[in-house]
């Protein structure tokens, strides 16, 4: 009784101005709606459903009705939207005076406007209960609908929508619906949601199944049984001619340039980094920034945390599907080739031919002779991938031959010496050759200017010299031991460490120069452009005794990487305007200049492993723009200061090991743009963060994932983790939840 009494609640006087009937009506909604939700069970054939339904309603705010919420489910062919959109109208659709699923528009609505017209009726019909509604045209059913939906508050399901003219017909304006009436709209294409005016926030991105739920449902299929009992393994990939048919809905409506991006991805650069396939697709031909953005908008391909390209498998099948199905008994026709006993047997017989646009051919049991002298045949190749094994071959100089239409050449392991003399590479985007036995471009020294080279990878290669001068426009620069020209740093990242050494930088979009180095070495940065160097980093060069002042003066500098180097911060840190990113990860250090909160552009902020500091900057707050901070590791720092919660822009707090850190700072939840926050310790011992602040659900509202582990936690409010969708708690024995 005494919980009971300390319980929150409505209050009249608080509630629709005093206004008894309303208010009553409003707690006997509300209750219903709980236990309609807790007694209306989802077909337990549909793994992961009910999270999916539950965030979804989430978004709805069933609660208020104010206003007209539109909601957008989006996400590829097959991934169960129009399933999740049936299960969520089934759940809410009884609390509505009227509601409509109208399944297939795209279909019902295609080349056709009389298809609109019946879509109005249908919605109409349903909404009103009247079957005698007609509708003489677009126009006309836009009008009754004005006139008629305003009376009552309607739930409206407009399935597999394609085309905002779609929109326009059946839910044109939020105007035309009376508050608290809610539209979810189900589409492939997210552009369609934005031109809506849907808003990002109610765009609910279908996710696929977890690993854990894939396993499950191939346990229910495989095994009559939910249950995973010995873990089954990943199935393999099985796209049915149904599923391929779905799937190719968004493909089909591709432009074709856009068609061909995908099917490059799909066939060869899935994985790659988004900024290099865009510099590899644009020397192609393609407009390929708008090209993947249209693919992802489509939910065709998908961008990963670290930039890289992405694709489901079955998407990925698809595509492939379509490059074999033209000649499906002529792989030598193909556009693409991928399958080494198809590529070897066309390489043997050579019967290349210029069909070929690109070629994926791992491990290769054949001579690399032969392999060339097919590629004569191969005039259009755009993209080739050779992975070879490192394997020691002699070859005849007569027979050496690449395309000059190549844009992408990676040949890992080439046997070769030297490029062939007759391979202008004038096309040439990308180049990697790591592991290779080549000790120089062309035989002789020859020099030729690489205009459109942006990329190269000579990891491990046995090249000892290149001239940056052959390529003004490199961007990207990876290898060990080779000597530079000093005549061409413009705009490349400099990044002096030891053998064996290979730090992850911060941002790994931005242009990179690795130089490996001996310890102590100094590697002169007179000449060329250095005054435009935009990134420059030493890392774990540990006879380095002081950091050059002159790099301080450098103001294109957007990166600044110093790991393991030097035992204190440069004082002149601040003069660096510029400074996007810092990464000052030194055990020695045990104190940060104040002045380094003048960094007014600094976003990304990384400390650590400084186990000797024990204070951050009390201006801290003065990092205006920071979005990420790292205190990994610090384990001598005694707290985090309250002006933290000035950052308003901070999105990532990492604290893993910072075990002397007891509390965190009270006002903490004024940080309305966090995202992440990690508190991780597995060191049982230690007593960091005995209690997190009760902080209000008003508070943090942004944060997605939180892990707290291996700490001391006592006092913890889970009404903060309402809206995260990841939250770890591991060896926290001693956590009281309120």
């Amino acid at each position: 009784m005494k919980e009971a009494s300390d319980l929150g609640g409505w209050e009249l006087k608080n509630t629709f101005d005093g206004r008894e009937a309303k208010f009553i009506q409003k707690i006997v909604t509300d209750i219903s709606l709980k236990l309609h939700l807790t007694n209306c069970s989802i077909d337990d054939k549909l793994v992961g459903m009910e999270t999916r339904v539950k965030n979804v309603i989430s978004s709805l705010e069933m609660d208020s009705e104010d206003d007209v919420q539109t909601v957008g489910i989006w996400g590829m062919g097959g991934a169960g939207k129009t399933t999740l959109a049936r299960a969520v109208f089934d759940h809410i659709s009884i609390w509505f005076e009227g509601n409509s699923f109208v399944e297939n528009v795209r279909e019902c609505s295609k080349g056709s406007l009389s298809g609109l017209r019946k879509l109005q009726k249908q919605v109409l019909k349903d909404v009103l209960n009247d079957q005698s509604i007609h509708v003489t045209s677009i126009s006309d059913g836009i009008n009754k609908m004005k006139k008629t939906m305003p009376g009552r508050k309607v739930l409206i399901v407009l399935d597999d929508v394609d085309d905002i003219d779609q929109l326009e017909a059946l839910a044109g304006e939020l105007s035309w619906f009376k508050p608290g009436s809610r539209i979810i709209i189900t589409t492939r294409d997210k552009q369609v949601l934005i031109a809506q005016g849907v808003d990002v926030d109610n765009i609910y991105n279908i996710s696929l199944l977890s690993r854990e739920e894939a396993i499950c449902l191939f346990s229910r299929h495989a095994f009559r049984s939910a249950k995973m009992g010995r873990y089954p393994g990943t199935p393999k990939n099985n796209t049915t001619g149904e599923n391929i048919k779905k799937l190719e809905i968004s493909y089909d409506g591709l432009e074709n340039d856009h068609k061909e991006i995908f099917l490059d991805v799909a066939c060869m650069l899935k994985g790659e980094p988004k900024d290099k396939a865009i510099k590899i697709l644009e020397g192609c031909g393609f407009h390929a920034q708008i090209g993947l953005e249209v693919l992802e908008q489509k939910s065709l391909i998908n961008i990963l945390d670290y930039g890289t390209l992405s694709m489901h498998d079955h998407l990925e099948e698809m595509g492939r599907n379509i490059v074999r199905r033209l000649h499906p008994d002529e792989p030598n026709r193909h556009s693409r080739l991928w399958v080494k006993k198809e590529i070897e047997e066309i390489l043997i017989n050579d019967l290349g031919t210029k069909a070929t646009r690109s070629m994926n051919l791992m491990y290769p049991g054949i001579h690399p002779a032969i392999v060339m002298k097919s590629l004569r045949k191969m005039k259009e190749l755009r993209l080739l991938c050779v992975f070879d094994g490192n394997k020691t071959w002699e070859i005849d100089e007569g027979v050496e031959y690449l395309p000059n239409s190549l844009r992408s050449l990676n040949w890992s392991g080439y046997a070769l010496s030297c490029l062939p003399q007759t391979f202008q590479a004038n096309n040439l985007v990308n180049l990697e050759m790591p592991w290779s036995y080549i000790s120089q471009l062309w035989e002789g020294g020859e020099r030729k200017v690489l205009e459109k080279l942006r990329f190269v990878d000579l990891f491990s290669s046995k090249l000892r010299t290149f001239d940056l001068g052959m390529t003004r426009n490199l961007e990207t620069f990876e290898y060990v031991g080779v000597s530079i020209h000093q005549n061409s740093l413009a705009m490349l990242e400099l990044i002096v460490e030891p053998l064996g050494i290979c730090p992850l930088h911060p941002n790994s979009n931005l242009p990179k120069f690795k130089h490996q180095c001996k310890y102590g070495e100094v590697l002169p940065l007179a000449g060329g452009n250095i005054e435009k160097l935009i990134s420059f980093g030493l890392c774990a060069c540990t006879n380095l005794e002081s950091f050059s002042a002159s790099i301080c003066g450098l103001q294109h500098l957007t990166a600044l990487t110093l790991e393991g180097c030097i035992p204190e911060v440069p004082k002149d840190l601040w003069k660096l305007e510029s400074l996007e990113q810092l990464t000052l990860s030194m055990k020695e250090i045990n104190h940060l200049p104040d002045n380094i909160c003048m960094l007014k552009h600094l976003k990304y902020l990384d400390l650590k492993s400084c186990w000797l500091l024990e204070q951050l900057p009390m201006d801290l707050g003065g990092l205006q723009c920071l979005e990420e901070l790292h205190l990994t590791d610090c384990i001598s720092l005694q707290d985090i200061p309250n002006n933290i919660c000035k950052l308003k822009f901070l999105k990532k707090l990492h604290l893993p090991y910072c075990i002397q850190v007891e509390k965190l700072p009270e006002e903490l939840g004024r940080l309305e743009c966090l995202k992440l926050l990690d508190i991780e310790a597995q060191v049982s011992s230690c007593s960091i963060l005995k209690s997190i602040t009760n902080f209000k659900k008003s508070e943090l509202p942004k944060l997605k994932f939180l892990k707290v582990s291996g700490s001391k936690v006592g006092n913890f409010n889970l009404g903060l983790i309402t809206y995260v969708r990841g939250a770890i708690f591991e060896t926290c024995n001693d956590i009281y939840a309120k």
